[in-house]
């Protein structure tokens, strides 16, 4: 298979269900793509995981800022 390589997710690339910012890729072996927002992501996924090429980075949403000590503020 010749794999294109895909731009990163912007906050301009929405959920093709319910336009939310999009963190899930799914590019189709058939051909096009499918943009999901982390819920989404889970819903659809394991349906098209023989179907597509995933790219998750729902992961990113878990990803804490550190903060300064509360002495510090």
């Amino acid at each position: 298979m010749n794999t294109a390589i895909a731009a990163p997710l912007t906050a301009a690339d929405r959920c093709d269900r319910c336009g939310a910012k999009a963190y899930v890729r799914a590019r189709l072996h058939a051909g096009g793509e499918l943009l999901f927002c982390a819920h989404h992501g889970r819903e659809h996924l394991p349906r098209l995981r023989h179907l597509a090429e995933i790219e998750d980075h729902s992961a990113s949403l878990q990803e804490t800022t550190p903060t300064a000590p509360a002495d510090e503020r």
